[in-house]
């Protein structure tokens, strides 16, 4: 009888123990789930800076894409008003 007391109370003991290791692993798996849900926020967070950082990328180089556009037809347009200054140079110096 008692053989069986003290091999319940060994059970009980060790029972006791396991039950304190799991909860201190479960502390601490706590403790890294909080890290790791900071850690997942602040990349959250630097990802949509990097995303509106595209998105005024993308933005900045449709604008320069308009502005060549619109620097190529001014020059097509500088060239057509001096051919057409030459011309009426001629036509002037030809009254002389």
């Amino acid at each position: 009888m008692q053989d069986s007391f003290e091999l319940l109370e060994e059970k009980v003991r060790r029972a006791a123990e396991l039950v304190r290791a799991l909860r201190q692993e479960n502390k601490e798996l706590e403790q890294q789930r909080r890290q790791a849900e900071s850690r997942l926020k602040e990349a959250e967070k630097g990802l949509q800076a990097l995303e509106k950082q595209k998105g005024a990328a993308a933005s900045d180089h449709k604008r320069v894409e308009a502005l060549d556009g619109e620097v190529a037809t001014l020059r097509k347009e500088r060239e057509e008003i001096k051919k057409r200054l030459a011309r009426l140079i001629e036509v002037l110096d030809e009254l002389e």
